[in-house]
């Protein structure tokens, strides 16, 4: 048995199984491109090491022996278990298959990630593709402990940038977000005073969302909301101003993916003349890491979305 581990060859098994499926060692030879002596030489080889006859040879071709049978049953599972290695080694290098995990803001995530992967999945169907929404702070640090492949944040205050590869850079328009029927709703040109004495839903203390609204406010001479409840949620910031007349920052990306009807159109955006935005995020992977092709790819496909976002502006 180990003189056949280490003697029998693929072309060996196909040889075997061709022979088995054609009936014909003629017919067989031209399926593996060789001339039919050279075929029949190369079944005696296997004959010989096996030490038993694999297939009796008559007028009308060849039929396997029982031990021809289990060679032949078993050297179609080889070879197709081989052939889909192969395949699955060939979509791995393409970036066709495989798993990416990708850390985003949520207005990056909204605005690029989410076109990205599904232009990547028309051709990836089978690509494993993890995306997680979180703080800056929090995605910087899950880069660095190889959480992601890479992320679209912004740098947190104190972190070394030379660990990184940055790559393009865009702010975040600040929108806000009220209840249909809001006491402010459907006014024109609202400057930031008039919306300080409202409940406030926003991102924790030094986010860079919750900073922008601060700056803003300290800018013009006001003092920043009082009353607030913090929370990252979506699900949970929507459920809040539908029930009250709280008002939330969102970025332009969010508030575009919402649209008028969604919700059934139970929240608004504010017409506010004040310009608020939040500092560049940007595309950011670890110096010298090792990314496979499927991630190589979508970090591709996020950087030209960034690249003609860009243009757009």
């Amino acid at each position: 048995m180990q003189v056949l581990q280490n003697r029998l060859q693929l072309k060996d098994f196909r040889l075997i199984r061709a022979i088995y499926e054609t009936g014909q060692l003629a017919i067989a030879a031209e399926r593996m491109s060789l001339t039919q002596p050279a075929a029949s030489r190369m079944l005696a080889s296997i004959e010989r090491l096996v030490g038993m006859t694999l297939f009796v040879r008559h007028p009308k071709g060849m039929t396997a022996t029982p031990a021809g049978e289990i060679l032949a049953r078993n050297a179609a599972g080889l070879l197709n278990g081989l052939e889909q290695t192969l395949q699955e080694v060939t979509a791995v290098t393409s970036g066709k298959s495989g798993s990416v995990r990708v850390g985003s803001v949520t207005g990056g995530a909204v605005a690029f990630v989410v076109p990205a992967i599904q232009k990547l999945k028309a051709n990836a169907g089978s690509a494993d593709i993890y995306v997680d929404v979180a703080p800056s702070d929090v995605l910087i640090q899950g880069l660095i402990d190889g959480e992601y492949d890479f992320v679209l944040s912004r740098l947190p205050p104190g972190t070394d940038s030379r660990q990184f590869n940055i790559l393009t850079g865009r702010v975040e328009i600040i929108r806000f977000l009220v209840r249909e029927g809001h006491p402010l709703a459907g006014e024109k040109k609202l400057r930031l005073g008039d919306l300080s004495d409202y409940e406030w839903l926003m991102q924790a203390p030094r986010t860079p969302l919750r900073h922008a609204i601060e700056e803003a406010f300290l800018s013009q001479g006001l003092p920043s909301p009082q009353e607030t409840v913090n929370t990252t949620s979506l699900l949970v910031m929507i459920s809040y101003l539908t029930t009250s007349d709280a008002i939330a920052p969102i970025t332009q990306e969010v508030v575009e993916l919402l649209g008028p009807k969604v919700f059934g159109g139970r929240v608004a955006a504010l017409d506010v003349a004040d310009s608020v935005v939040v500092t560049p995020y940007h595309l950011i992977s670890r110096k010298h890491q090792l990314m496979s092709p499927l991630a190589t790819r979508l970090r591709e496909l996020v950087f030209a979305g960034l690249a003609t976002g860009r243009h757009r502006e």
